[in-house]
Formats: structure tokens, C-alpha cells, sequence
């Protein structure tokens, strides 16, 4: 696991007599372990697995507060725990490791009140529907998609107009190929705010996979014309090359390919995909 120190710790040993462990396996995915205690695997020289609590801070994202570590001694849980006047917390990110959850008799013999009594300062906004969607919007940017879905769909109920939830709830749908409910959620979005080029990238990339062919590259169409920014555009057409790179549909995959590199930097990924897959196509 790759971490940013944010501060220093003490160590002190404390020992355990929990007896008939085993090794963890780390089988978790981090958005799935919110406001839970875990263990992260070991480095190959290490002999000790950090262990602490995994939560979300409103502003930063998925966060993992260090608490100590232990190590497994036949079939007993040997714990150093940090000095409780220290504090270390790393932002969880793509890179991140799986995890172990602990069960409740290991968070027991760790002496770890649960949940902690610190995490109460980041639940103060918890029923607020920008609390709620940023929660959302965290989850949807670990891959949470799913578990996203909670805390949008309760914000979507209240004000379901809010700056950047249609999106986030559109986007988890999409990531979840429920893509009917992505339409129906964006096709209300739009007539409440028909100037959003976001709405249009998301609606047209439900059409896509829904192969409504035409209704997807009028949907684009609006969207580029509503963005202002180069990389959006060159994602919303390079969207329409593949389908039409699949469909193998060579006048229209011309067509959008050019638009594509119009709008992507030379050497960019989405002109390399291009170049992949005009390549792809010579070989047919």
C-alpha cells in the first residue's frame, strides 16, 4: 500500500492472548470497509500488519486512521499500538490495497472503541444533502459505484436538483450498466438545466451501450457543442469511434475519428486509440 505520512508515531507493545488466529486475507476492497476496522497486508520483509479505521472525510475522500500493529505468534495477536497523543492518516486512493476487516473479538482484544469517538466530528453533516453527495462522489471516484448509490439516492429524494448529484447518481448507473435508470435520471436532469455538457457525455454513453446508435451521436453532438473544454469533447467523440469501430461502420468511424483528434492533444490517449484502432481496422 502506497501512504502519505501526515504525521509522526510512538510505538509501545502490548501483547494479547487471543489464541487459534490465523494469517488475514485481504479480500476487501477499501470503499467497502467505511467506517470499519481493518488490517492491511504486509510488506515481503515486514513481520507486522498495520491496522486502523477507514472513513471519509467530507472534503479529502476515503481516509484510514493508523492505529498500530500486531502480528500473529502461534495462533496469538500480538499488538503495538501507537501513543494515543499521536495521529497518522493516509488518503486512500486507485493504488490502494486490498484489506482484512477485523472481526469484533479481534477489535475487542485491540482495546479499540467502536466506532471511535473522534469519527462523530466527520458525521456533524451527515443528514445534509452536500454531505451526502460528496460522500457519493468519493465512493464514485474509489469505484464504489454501488455503495455510492446509498447516499445519493437518499440526497436525490430531498433535492434532487442539487449542483452535481443527477451526475454522480447518472454516473454510478452507468458504471453499473443499469442504464435505463442512468437515462431516466438524466433525461429529468436536462429539462431542469439543458446547458450541462456533463448531462449530454453521460446520456450519450447510455445510448451507446444501449445501442441506440443514432440517439447517442445526437446526444454527443449536443454536448460538444455545449463544452467549453477540449478533453471532454475528445472524450464524448472518441465514445462514438469505438461504437462505431465495433459496429464496423467505416464512414462513420472516419467520421468521428477526425473529430476526436480535432479535439485530442497529439499524443494524448484518446489519439492513441485511434491509432489503435485504425490499425485494428487494416488488419480486418
Amino acid at each position: 500500500m502506497k501512504l502519505t505520512i501526515i504525521a509522526f508515531i510512538l510505538i509501545s507493545t502490548i501483547g494479547f492472548s487471543q489464541t487459534n488466529l490465523t494469517e488475514p486475507k485481504f479480500e476487501t476492497k477499501y470503499y467497502d470497509a467505511v467506517d470499519k476496522y481493518v488490517s492491511f497486508p504486509k510488506k515481503e520483509k515486514d513481520t507486522t500488519y498495520a491496522y486502523g479505521f477507514i472513513y471519509i472525510d467530507q472534503m479529502a475522500g476515503i481516509t484510514f486512521r493508523y492505529e498500530g500493529d500486531f502480528k500473529i505468534l502461534s495462533g496469538k495477536l500480538i499488538s503495538s499500538k501507537k501513543n494515543s497523543n499521536s495521529m497518522m492518516i493516509y488518503r486512500l486512493n486507485g493504488r490502494t490495497s486490498n484489506v482484512c476487516l477485523l472481526d469484533e473479538s479481534q477489535i475487542k482484544n485491540l482495546e479499540l472503541p467502536n466506532p471511535p469517538k473522534w469519527l462523530d466530528a466527520y458525521k456533524v453533516n451527515e443528514s445534509s444533502v452536500e454531505y451526502l453527495r460528496d460522500i457519493g462522489n468519493h465512493l464514485n471516484h474509489a469505484g464504489g459505484v454501488e455503495s455510492a448509490l446509498v447516499p445519493l439516492l437518499k440526497a436525490y429524494k430531498i433535492e434532487p436538483h442539487l449542483k452535481g448529484l443527477e451526475f454522480e447518481l447518472a454516473f454510478s448507473y452507468n458504471a453499473l450498466k443499469k442504464f435505463d435508470k442512468a437515462i431516466e435520471i438524466l433525461e429529468i436532469a436536462l429539462k431542469n438545466n439543458p446547458n450541462s455538457y456533463q448531462f449530454y457525455k453521460e446520456l450519450g454513453y447510455s445510448y451507446m451501450n444501449l445501442e441506440k446508435t443514432k440517439m447517442a451521436e445526437e446526444t454527443y453532438l449536443k454536448g460538444i457543442k455545449i463544452s467549453t473544454s477540449d478533453f471532454e469533447k475528445s472524450e464524448m467523440c472518441i465514445n462514438m469511434a469505438q461504437g462505431y469501430f465495433r459496429q464496423k461502420n467505416e464512414i462513420k468511424f472516419n467520421e468521428w475519428s477526425e473529430r476526436t483528434l480535432k479535439y485530442a492533444k497529439e499524443g494524448s490517449q484518446y489519439a492513441k486509440y485511434i491509432e489503435y484502432f485504425k490499425k485494428e481496422w487494416n488488419k480486418k
